[in-house]
């Protein structure tokens, strides 16, 4: 996809969802990291979940893998437009995910950060009130402890990422995942 800002490309990969927990989950290092942002607990998309993660994954065979590389048009673009890169991406993404989910039965995973469906801040989750949005709010593989830096360069043959001095680097990587119990070749991912 092109745009004025920027420019996407998307990769996929499936493999069994056993091999993906193998390979790339690593629960109790990834959900530290999660314990130690200061939105833990604080979105309905996040950690601590009120359901065994491992039995939730295990109930899937198939893990579709979409790594979404975007591109900005100009080079040394200030971090804070990380945010104006990334979200109508992210828009466009769950869209299709939550479709899928639709069509295919299983389950999406969208990506980490704050969620898109209720004004910054403004997340239920620290009140103890119910997620005002349960039917589109997806977990992310980070939260469900996956490490997406090996899985995005054995997958897909890059690195990810990060911005240096305040920089955004030479392209963003979203990585989300959609997990469903029908043969591989009968989900066909066309976001």
């Amino acid at each position: 996809m092109n745009t004025p800002d920027y420019t996407t490309e998307e990769f996929t990969a499936t493999l069994p969802v056993s091999n993906c927990i193998t390979r790339y989950r690593d629960a109790e290092r990834i959900g530290g990291y999660c314990r130690s942002c200061p939105q833990y607990g604080r979105s309905w998309g996040c950690p601590p979940f009120d359901f065994d993660v491992t039995k939730y994954l295990e109930h899937y065979s198939t893990a579709l893998i979409v790594a979404t590389r975007i591109r900005p048009l100009k080079a040394g673009l200030p971090l804070s437009e990380a945010r104006a890169l990334i979200r109508p991406e992210r828009q466009r993404l769950e869209r299709h995910l939550l479709d899928m989910e639709q069509r295919y039965g299983g389950r999406s995973f969208a990506y980490a950060g704050s969620c898109l469906y209720c004004p910054e801040g403004t997340c239920t989750r620290p009140s103890g009130a119910a997620c005002r949005h349960p039917e589109w709010v997806r977990p992310s593989l980070e939260a469900c402890g996956f490490d997406l830096g090996p899985m995005v360069e054995e997958l897909f043959g890059f690195g990810l990422q990060w911005g240096r001095e305040g920089r955004l680097p030479e392209y963003l990587t979203l990585v989300c995942g959609f997990f469903h119990n029908l043969p591989a070749n009968k989900v066909v991912w066309n976001g």
